[in-house]
């Protein structure tokens, strides 16, 4: 991960990804962050390592359309959400 720290709008993507929100579209309804905000973010956290993307073309979002990008938080992605929620108390995990 090397020293990769997250912005807020960042911290709270991979948050969305981690609990599930997997797919641009869904992160923004999630999250209420723009596209503007939420994709060049995503290229961002790739890029770091912190998530990792798939394709699926059975999820296109319209038939024929091009497949559906699908991302997972690695474990980089997961130190990197830990240390933000230090930083961020409000997008902190509750600890059990």
């Amino acid at each position: 991960m090397g020293n990769y720290t997250l912005s807020l709008a960042s911290a709270i993507i991979l948050q969305a990804i981690r609990d599930g929100h997997c797919y641009g579209f869904d992160m923004m309804e999630a999250t209420g962050l723009p596209s503007g905000t939420i994709y060049p973010a995503l290229r961002r956290l790739e890029a770091a390592r912190l998530i990792r993307s798939d394709r699926d073309a059975a999820a296109a979002s319209e038939p024929g359309g091009p497949p559906r990008k699908y991302f997972r938080v690695t474990a980089d992605g997961k130190r990197a959400l830990e240390a933000a929620g230090n930083r961020f108390p409000v997008i902190a995990s509750p600890r059990e």
